[in-house]
């Protein structure tokens, strides 16, 4: 046979499905860039990137519009917020609003034990008028006076003594009943401490009034 007659080498099948494969994402790829790049450009957007989403750009705004300028407005910021706890809390302290009452008297539990405290006469309540009556018969220097103030002085702490543990048996056992399955550590020493002040001092403000029961 003839170097005429010689026919060239068929091209392989799979030279010709990449080679389409190639020209369909090359396609794709220009229909892609040129959709991005008829939508409108944010002017904020930094070169190089793509325009964040309308919603997006909004969060970023009001992120930005809340954010304190400086220090000096984030300090003063954060004085106006504690100085309106504060104010709170001073008012919930009066009328007893849970809401914002410090962490050591919040509760149930804790508001028991105060209605407890305030239901009753506690001898521990009056130490400090019988404490100054008791001082100043001790200066006078008459007949059996000293004699007399130092009987009075053990004579008011026995009776301190003996009302603080019947108070703290009795609260410990109504406590034990009315709230079984909740945390009352500490609520015996937050009542006894409560029953040394005087019952207008005391704070929070009593809620109920002696002989009520709590």
């Amino acid at each position: 046979m003839g170097h005429g007659s010689m026919r060239p080498d068929p091209v392989p099948l799979a030279f010709v499905f990449r080679s389409r494969a190639k020209e369909e994402k090359a396609a794709v790829a220009d229909k892609a860039t040129l959709t991005d790049s008829k939508q409108p450009r944010d002017p904020q957007a930094p070169k190089g990137r793509p325009t964040p989403k309308r919603s997006q750009a909004q969060a970023q705004r009001r992120s930005v519009a809340h954010t304190p300028t400086n220090r000096k407005e984030a300090a003063k910021r954060a004085r106006e917020d504690r100085r309106q706890a504060l104010e709170r809390q001073r008012q919930a302290l009066a009328s007893g609003d849970e809401r914002y009452l410090p962490a050591r008297d919040k509760g149930p539990v804790r508001r028991f034990a105060r209605d407890f405290v305030d239901s009753r006469f506690n001898v521990a309540e009056f130490f400090l008028p019988m404490a100054v009556v008791i001082l100043v018969l001790s200066v006078v220097k008459v007949g059996q006076m000293q004699a007399i103030a130092l009987l009075l002085w053990l004579v008011v702490i026995v009776l301190i003594v003996l009302d603080s543990i019947v108070s703290a048996f009795r609260l410990k056992k109504r406590l034990s009943e009315r709230f079984p399955d909740q945390n009352r550590r500490g609520a015996v020493a937050y009542a006894l401490m409560r029953s040394l002040q005087m019952r207008r001092l005391r704070l929070p403000k009593p809620q109920v009034k002696r002989g009520e029961r709590p």
